[in-house]
This record gives C-alpha cells, structure tokens and sequence, in this order.
C-alpha cells in the first residue's frame, strides 16, 4: 500500500514540537476520520454521503487523492478530494482545534493538489460556508481566490441524505 507520506515537525502553541505525517486517506482511515469531524465545530455531516459506505465509495473512485494529517497515532487533519476528470473539489477540510495554526492545513491542501497534478487535474475548487470565518480566513491566508462572478447552486436527488450540523 503506497501511503504517499510527508513528514513534518510543527511548533504547538505551547512550544513543544509535534511530529506529523500526511500521507493518502485510506478507508480504513475511516473511523478515526468520522471522529474528527464529530469534533469540529459548526461541521456538517450528511447521513449517506458521510456514511462509511459513502466515504469508501468515494475513496474507492479517488483513490489517491484525499489526506490525512497525523500526530502520535491519531488522525488531526482531512481532506476529502475527488475530480471528475475536469477539476478537482476538497470536501471536508478540517484541523483539529488544538492542532491549527501550525501548518498542517496547507501542507494537507498541498499533498492533495499535487496528488490531483499527477492525475493531470489543473483546477481545485472548495465550498467554505458563509458563517465559516475560520476556514475562509484560513483559504483567503494561503491564496485561494473567492470568487464574487458566479453562484452555487446544488439539488438534492435523495431526501433521505440529511445533513446534521456539530
């Protein structure tokens, strides 16, 4: 199994320094990154397409493409991403609270645009809730352009895929 890993130390808020490791989201990543999301604040989680069936068909189809960050054993960043052969979207960007302003974030959203390179990908969007001050800071901070030209527009094919908010 190829993990695709990058190592990096980080400076914790208190001074000590941290070990982490971003590599290749795999399914069996799962659990550990369904518990992370349980923890973040204002985070929507859709009951199917976040369901483990959900996330594994997804990883399934982009398999090379999504990131996990970790610290000691324990999963502290993600970041779903998929292409449809066209351009690449994240879903799902998170750093644990304890574990943000160290890095982590970008280098997570550079390990997966280059992942979405080799696939010869050229563009990545992402969808940052209005109300989500932390994250579109975060995206406007490491250069992401927001774009004021367009309007996003979504339709629900299954009433059944409810979305609950953290």
């Amino acid at each position: 199994m190829n993990t695709n890993k990058e190592n990096a130390r980080t400076q914790t808020r208190n001074g000590s320094q941290n070990h982490i490791a971003i590599r290749t989201m795999h399914t069996e990543d799962y659990p550990n990154v369904y518990r992370l999301w349980k923890t973040i604040k204002g985070f929507g989680i859709r009951s199917m397409d976040d369901s483990q069936e959900g996330v594994e068909r997804f990883i399934r189809r982009n398999p090379s493409t999504s990131v996990v960050a970790e610290a000691g054993g324990e999963v502290v960043g993600a970041i779903l991403c998929g292409h449809d052969g066209r351009r690449g979207c994240f879903y799902h960007v998170c750093v644990r609270e304890d574990f943000r302003k160290q890095g982590i974030g970008k280098a997570m959203a550079v390990h997966a645009m280059r992942a979405l390179q080799q696939e010869h990908i050229n563009k990545v969007c992402l969808i940052a809730f209005k109300k989500n001050e932390v994250g579109n800071s975060f995206w406007k901070s490491v250069g992401w352009t927001f774009r004021e030209d367009l309007n996003y527009y979504d339709f629900a094919l299954n009433d059944e895929n409810i979305t609950t908010f953290q």
